[in-house]
């Protein structure tokens, strides 16, 4: 059964799929037709043999998709409702790495950038915190956490279990802001985000000036102008009338200012998908980096695989609507609904300091770990 803007999506039971957003919310049970490829999904969309599908894909192309039609699904207008929940005593047990690994690793890349005869020229470097909590949690009461802290009601969770193997009984939750694509009828959106600077929200002076050397920044400039290349040259091979502003703006989050330029264009009624062109999208400069190949091995051999942090989570129709954000700000709760693994990562150039590097993942954490009030500092391993 599909249930179209209805106006009190029930809770009595979690949902496997939510992604709530300003415009709307989109709320999905588990089904029984799982996909293993962004295209076998768009085939059976396109065949209409099912209505909508909803879930996550990978960082890597290729590995394991979380994708599938859900048995019912929901879609309300404005952001999810959150309910008001306790979160659990959590803490920080592990660094994955040390910070000062992670600063040797930014390091090395900005040396390697800096060579002239190589083709890098940007690449992302990520790196995790493990928190354990004091007792079980819900993933929807994570997503509620999340979604209430966050000024736009931005938030996703994703049942990964479509992707089998360890991934079973685990779930991605998070409050991304960065949209990969999104289309409605005809029209075609992207927000990409690359460049950033925390924020100081409690000294309002301080925070804007933040925000304006960002704006100046000739190496965020740099950064996020090799993502708007990428994205805007994927769909201009796919769509038309396609948009990009000569600058960008400032994108503000709780904790972060980012620099984001909105890129529209037009498709065919019959045109690609919002799946098919989030594959396609997918991973911009901004989780991956410039030419993206030589980065994702650079990121393999660095980081090991990244599993569904910095891929893209979302939902389409059998029509070609739907929306997919970049899963970023976001953490992965274990199958013992306990452990949780919270992601950041920041886009290495030449002209990065890894001081500043370091800095910048430590506030993206924050906008995760900061509404679920967990500890900065590792604790001792339960």
């Amino acid at each position: 059964m599909i249930t179209i803007n209805a106006e009190n999506p029930a809770y009595s039971a979690d949902p496997a799929f939510v992604l709530s957003r300003p415009q709307r919310t989109v709320t999905a049970s588990a089904g029984g037709r799982v996909f293993h490829s962004p295209a076998e999904a768009v085939a059976q969309l396109r065949a209409r043999r099912v209505t909508h599908i909803v879930g996550a894909l990978p960082f890597t192309p290729g590995a394991p998709t979380a994708l599938w039609a859900p048995d019912t699904i929901s879609v309300t207008d404005g952001p999810r409702a959150a309910r008001s929940v306790t979160a659990p005593d959590i803490a920080v047990t592990e660094h994955l790495p040390e910070p000062e690994e992670h600063l040797r690793r930014v390091a090395a890349a900005v040396r390697l950038l800096a060579d002239p005869a190589q083709p890098l020229r940007k690449v992302v470097l990520a790196r995790a915190l493990r928190a354990r909590a004091d007792r079980t949690v819900r993933a929807a009461d994570l997503l509620d956490l999340l979604v209430s802290t966050d000024p736009a009601g931005n938030g996703y969770l994703v049942d990964l279990s479509a992707a089998g193997g360890l991934f079973t009984g685990r779930h991605l939750v998070g409050s991304s802001p960065e949209i990969l694509v999104r289309r409605i009828g005809t029209e075609v959106t992207s927000h990409p985000l690359a460049g950033s600077a925390r924020r100081v929200p409690e000294n309002a002076l301080a925070d804007r000036i933040a925000a304006e050397t960002l704006l100046g920044s000739a190496k965020d400039q740099h950064e996020h102008g090799f993502v708007v290349d990428h994205v805007a040259g994927v769909l201009r091979d796919r769509c038309t009338d396609v948009r990009t502003p000569a600058r960008p703006d400032l994108t503000e989050t709780p904790a972060m200012w980012h620099l984001g330029t909105t890129i529209g264009a037009t498709v065919p009624v019959a045109g690609p998908s919002a799946l098919e062109l989030a594959a396609a999208l997918h991973p911009t400069p901004a989780v991956c980096g410039t030419p993206t190949a030589a980065a994702a091995r650079l990121i393999a051999e660095l980081e090991g695989e990244r599993g569904f942090y910095a891929g893209a989570v979302g939902w389409c129709d059998a029509e070609g609507n739907g929306e997919w954000m970049v899963s970023i700000r976001c953490a992965e709760l274990a199958a013992d609904n306990r452990t949780l693994v919270a992601y950041a990562g920041g886009g290495i150039v030449a002209e990065s300091d890894p001081e500043d590097e370091l800095a910048e993942t430590t506030g993206k954490l924050q906008r995760v770990l900061g509404p679920l009030g967990v500890a900065g500092r590792p604790a001792a391993v339960p």
